[in-house]
């Protein structure tokens, strides 16, 4: 008896499906009249599933996944995203995605897909990118996608990314270049020359400028200076007592030993 009770708890655990914390669970029947997935959502916590019947959970938390060609990271397959520029050049990179799940449409997505969140990720989510991203870097050419319409372009992927998933409940929260975007060396290094060459322009047209300005500078100082030399000279002409006026106030009151010739002792001769 007491063994039966035990294989009876045995079979009745083994008939029971989880959803764990941060998950939202759908249950699916495979048989009978209730086949198909069930409509309601389900809690974390711990349920009854008898035979022919699942579980699948996603998460209602923010994940990140990142294709990549590195072997380390993400899947040991090579994930990078190809695309061509409007010009046919082939192009590469690696590209994160960050997601979630909305509990009360959980039910849908899975009707829509009919996979797991790893299956979405390898699968949908990486098809749906990859389209977005190839039709629109199509309108662009190598120079604008390496330079300044490169986060432009994940943004707008982003967009077409989120708007297809949003009416099932997946959340595409965000995308981001997960290193550098990748093209035939000749043609990454003829652009990055031009970059250099713009940039050395415009430090030449700056350090012109700067130049110019410090000469406008000083010319407007000099006639500065000239208008008020010129405004003292009139002022000493129209009034010669001011030269006097200003030796008296830096004498220091001695005479000097000597005077030569027959001029006049130094303030002897000023007139009052």
């Amino acid at each position: 008896m007491k063994r039966a009770l035990i294989v009876l708890i045995a079979l009745t655990l083994a008939a029971c499906g989880q959803v764990r914390p941060g998950h939202v669970g759908i249950k699916v029947n495979q048989y009978g009249s209730g086949a198909g997935v069930e409509n309601q959502s389900l809690g974390v916590g711990t349920y009854f599933t008898p035979f022919g019947t699942t579980i699948i959970e996603y998460p209602v938390f923010t994940q990140t996944y990142t294709y990549t060609q590195s072997s380390t990271e993400g899947s040991a397959n090579n994930e990078e995203f190809t695309f061509q520029d409007k010009n046919g050049l082939n192009i590469s990179s690696d590209i994160a995605v960050s997601y979630s799940v909305n509990p009360e449409l959980a039910p849908k997505l899975y009707s829509k897909f009919r996979v797991d969140a790893s299956g979405l990720v390898s699968g949908q989510i990486r098809n749906a990118i990859r389209d977005s991203l190839n039709n629109r870097a199509s309108s662009l050419g190598v120079e604008e996608i390496y330079g300044p319409k490169k986060q432009e372009l994940l943004l707008t992927v982003q967009n077409d990314v989120a708007a297809y998933f949003r009416p099932y409940g997946l959340n595409i929260e965000k995308l981001f270049y997960a290193g550098t975007i990748r093209m035939p060396e000749q043609v990454r290094d003829q652009i990055n020359q031009r970059i250099a060459n713009e940039q050395a322009a415009l430090a030449a047209q700056a350090n012109v400028a700067t130049a110019t300005a410090n000469a406008q500078a000083k010319i407007e100082q000099a006639k500065g200076d000239a208008a008020a030399n010129l405004l003292i000279a009139q002022s000493i002409a129209a009034n010669p007592q001011i030269v006097q006026l200003r030796a008296i106030e830096k004498w220091n009151g001695v005479l000097p030993v000597y005077t030569g010739g027959g001029g006049p002792m130094p303030f002897i001769g000023v007139q009052k």
